[in-house]
């Protein structure tokens, strides 16, 4: 128990950091990824294969943000057991070393919770930026593929005027 006591809060602290460390990058990766793909929207044949590119690693912030305050609740929970243990240990009651122990605890659910509403705004944001590229793409689909396909006969018909010798 003096191991898990000692090493619990760093090992949370630990998942947690990772876990907004991994939100943020793809949070980020994600925003770039998506304001690339606004100014080049012809490069893609369906909406399906637009949407499918776009939603690439937005499931990892969906995963961190459903499952950051579970592992914060493991924190406390761990943490409150652990006081628990001690205040069986003890002797005598110490009122101030219960409330240590039980404010140290709470901080891991509320690191959770900073990790997981942030990630949670972030997730919101880039799904409503893939579903307004999605519908911009199928309002725009038809230009698009006409313009494509024009492009393709210049480049056939290129192709077919024989080299001058």
């Amino acid at each position: 128990m003096e191991l898990l006591k000692h090493s619990i809060d760093f090992a949370i602290i630990a998942i947690l950091g990772t876990m907004g460390f991994l939100a943020l990058l793809f949070t980020l990766e994600r925003m770039i990824y998506l304001a690339k793909i606004k100014r080049n929207l012809a490069a893609f044949d369906s909406a399906a294969r637009l949407e499918q590119a776009c939603t690439n690693n937005l499931t990892t912030l969906y995963i961190i943000y459903s499952n950051a305050p579970y592992v914060g609740l493991l924190g406390t929970v761990v943490g409150i057991m652990i006081t628990f243990y001690d205040m069986g240990k003890a002797s005598a009651i110490d009122a101030s070393a219960i409330m240590t122990g039980l404010s140290l605890a709470l901080y891991a659910t509320a690191l959770g919770l900073v990790v997981a509403i942030p990630t949670l705004i972030a997730y919101n944001a880039l799904q409503r930026k893939v579903a307004v590229l999605v519908n911009t793409y199928q309002h725009l689909a038809p230009a698009l593929n006409e313009a494509a396909k024009a492009q393709r006969t210049v480049n056939q018909e290129d192709a077919d005027i024989p080299a001058a010798a």
